[in-house]
């Protein structure tokens, strides 16, 4: 498809293609915050497994700071992405 007829699409379903892009960033956003919680647990769990295997009453489930910042931001990149496709969703009903 060529840039021409994409052009033609926006302007013949503005609100459609713009309500598409907001789609694109709520599945963006949401599959980086699910796939950052799994991320989480999966750590949680191996650490969990880990101090089991050593004996240890209870299980030390810190994780390194660099790995919690990555999470952070990793989860405000998300909310952020949500926020965006709520905007622009809400953008393309004024056209």
């Amino acid at each position: 498809m060529s840039l021409q007829d994409l052009w033609s699409v926006y302007l013949a379903h503005p609100h459609q293609v713009v309500n598409a892009l907001a789609l694109f960033f709520a599945l963006v956003g949401s599959w980086l915050l699910v796939a950052t919680r799994l991320r989480e647990q999966r750590v949680a769990g191996r650490l969990a497994a880990d101090s089991e295997m050593e004996g240890m009453a209870q299980p030390a489930l810190m994780q390194d700071e660099t790995t919690q910042r990555l999470n952070r931001f990793f989860y405000a990149f998300g909310y952020f992405s949500l926020a965006v496709a709520l905007g622009v969703s809400w953008a393309s009903t004024q056209l």
